[in-house]
């Protein structure tokens, strides 16, 4: 082991020495790639691996086992993770997005296998969440961990994640374009000609990679029979609004049941209701069952009459508007489904919900269309495939996204046009109402999310630990303006002095400007005391407050020093904006030099 040591280190000495850090990093992400790809094609391969053992010699009809496997399926992922893991590792992307943003884009090393092995049994068992961000959270963390075993500083590190991303949605998707655009508007990383080619390097060998072992045709088998019309863009505009409507929905929904979930202090009454809950709505609702690919090929291939055969809504399948109600209640439901699974204890993400609802929502929209006189013939298959990409634009806030990756997983590239207009049409509906996708919101909220605007990103990436000044000399309430000349004054070069009480808190600050006309009076060296001579602060900066938030602070304020706070109100240090505008200084350099 020693050895085996010694002989990296030399190597990492001779690369070094001998291959330039550009060069390197094109290396380390045909490696990422390779290292996302994989993992992506076994963690399918899991997934449909457990999900044909549990269905070998099922037959037709109701099948009650349905009732009991996605709920084995949640407790032993939740098993898994409290137990094993001992690390929340729920929200995948967003989770990378904290790292990026507050952790130096270093990803924890058991995120390479763990959320693998957790959402193969959750989905795998028909949990109603999609395998897509578990293995977007296993590619970055294979990134992060590549590029700080090779010791590559935070600026090229947070690429590296992003490489790690973009290969695992090419890879799983069979998508390099999308997962490229991904990195750039979900991660918000900013495309550079420093960062294009390492990107495209991981997306392409990932999704080459994928194609070499899971064949080469599309994942969702599509054919264009019928012939999209200009004179049907309106109803794509509408489409597009619809899908902004139910991608508003959604998110707000999974953010109220989420809510909900959280304020159940013990695990065990999280896992109660969730299995609740998926049992009676998988019972009600079959299609609910896993991710639901099965039923976007049905829809796309434009075969639904069946999906009503093995439930309680049977009896409308013969009636045109039977099964518009039918998929109307799931457009309902399936944001519980998916909610119950990942607060039961599952682990699972919202790619596949999203093009689940987004093809559910294009064909209700076509098929209420159809019914009426009035109005143009409007393609089932077609819409079906248009509304996966609006939902999952409104959903992600990522338009470009949508497009690609709906193009790239179909082959419908015939319909480029219609598939940007409704992206576009459902993302500025939802961004008027939502600001932040659903991936972002918490930490936008916290003031911890990186965006694409530089100086925020800056902000962001600034840590209040690395501002604060400590080197002032404390003063107590009852100490003589004597002894804070002797003992303060004399021995400090600050001209500002926090009073404190003996538990440490805050109760004002002494000026030395405010007490040069009686410092060198001695006749009133006993006479004033520091609780006469103090003054409150024109406000304090909390340690947990965003630097966005400490900055408006100081603006409002015009002050140039202001104290700094923890929760409870005790005394820590000082912030003063020449030392935040110097730290912006190197951290700018830093992380955005070369762009």
């Amino acid at each position: 082991m020693t050895e085996n040591r010694g002989l990296f280190y030399r190597f990492l000495l001779w690369r070094e020495k001998h291959v330039r850090e550009k060069t390197f990093v094109l290396a380390v992400s045909f490696f990422v790639g390779i290292g996302a790809a994989a993992a992506a094609i076994l963690l399918k391969y899991l997934i449909h691996s457990i999900q044909t053992l549990l269905m070998t010699g099922a037959g037709g009809g109701v099948n009650y086992l349905l009732l009991v496997y996605p709920v084995a399926g949640i407790l032993l992922s939740g098993l898994f993770v409290r137990y094993v893991v001992r690390d929340d590792i729920s929200h995948g992307v967003t989770k990378i997005l904290y790292a990026i943003s507050q952790r130096k884009s270093r990803i924890k090393g058991h995120n390479i296998w763990s959320s693998l092995v957790a959402s193969a049994m959750t989905i795998g068992f028909g949990g109603s969440v999609g395998a897509e961000a578990p293995i977007v959270l296993t590619g970055a963390a294979i990134g992060s961990n590549l590029g700080r075993m090779f010791r590559i500083e935070q600026k090229t590190l947070m690429l590296l994640v992003g490489c790690g991303a973009a290969g695992a949605v090419a890879g799983i998707f069979k998508a390099p374009i999308a997962g490229l655009v991904f990195v750039i508007e979900v991660l918000m990383l900013d495309l550079t000609m420093t960062s294009v080619l390492p990107l495209l390097i991981s997306s392409v060998t990932a999704a080459t990679i994928s194609y070499i072992f899971t064949g080469s045709e599309a994942m969702f088998k599509f054919s264009q029979t019928e012939v999209f019309e200009m004179g049907r863009i309106p109803y794509v505009l509408l489409l597009g609004v619809f899908c902004g409507l139910v991608s508003l929905y959604f998110t707000r929904a999974m953010n109220w049941i989420e809510g909900v979930y959280r304020r159940l202090k013990l695990q065990r009454h999280r896992f109660m209701l969730g299995a609740a809950m998926l049992s009676i709505l998988i019972f009600i609702f079959p299609p609910l069952y896993g991710e639901g690919y099965g039923t976007i090929e049905s829809l796309l291939d434009g075969q639904y009459a069946f999906m009503l055969d093995s439930s309680p809504f049977r009896a409308l399948g013969g009636s045109y508007w039977g099964i518009v109600v039918f998929l109307g209640l799931i457009l309902l439901t399936k944001v519980f489904a998916a909610s119950a699974t990942n607060g039961g204890g599952g682990c699972g993400g919202i790619f596949a919900p999203s093009l689940y609802l987004g093809c559910i929502a294009g064909f209700v929209f076509s098929h209420v269309s159809n019914y009426f006189d009035f109005t143009m013939y409007l393609s089932e298959k077609n819409f079906a495939l248009l509304g996966m990409a609006g939902v999952m634009s409104g959903v992600m806030h990522a338009p470009l996204t949508g497009v690609f990756l709906i193009a790239e997983l179909t082959g419908g590239y015939d319909l480029f046009l219609p598939l940007l207009i409704v992206s576009i049409s459902s993302y500025m509906l939802i961004v008027a109402f939502e600001p932040h996708s659903i991936y972002s919101m918490r930490l936008a909220k916290k003031g911890e999310l990186l965006t694409h605007h530089k100086d925020k990103a800056v902000l962001t990436l600034l840590k209040i630990d690395s501002v604060i000044e400590t080197d002032f000399i404390t003063l107590r309430p009852g100490m003589t303006l004597g002894e804070v000349v002797r003992d303060a004054i004399a021995r400090s070069p600050r001209n500002m002095f926090p009073v404190v009480d003996r538990d440490n808190m805050l109760v004002g600050l002494v000026l030395l400007d405010n007490i040069r006309n009686i410092i060198f009076r001695p006749e009133l060296y006993d006479r004033f005391r520091v609780s006469r001579i103090m003054v409150s602060p024109s406000d304090k900066i909390r340690a947990d407050m965003p630097m966005e938030k400490i900055m408006q602070i100081f603006d409002d304020t015009k002050a140039w020093n202001l104290p700094v706070v923890d929760r409870e109100g005790h005394y820590m240090g000082f912030v003063s904006q020449s030392k935040i505008f110097n730290s912006y200084r190197d951290v700018l350099v830093q992380t955005f030099s070369g762009d």
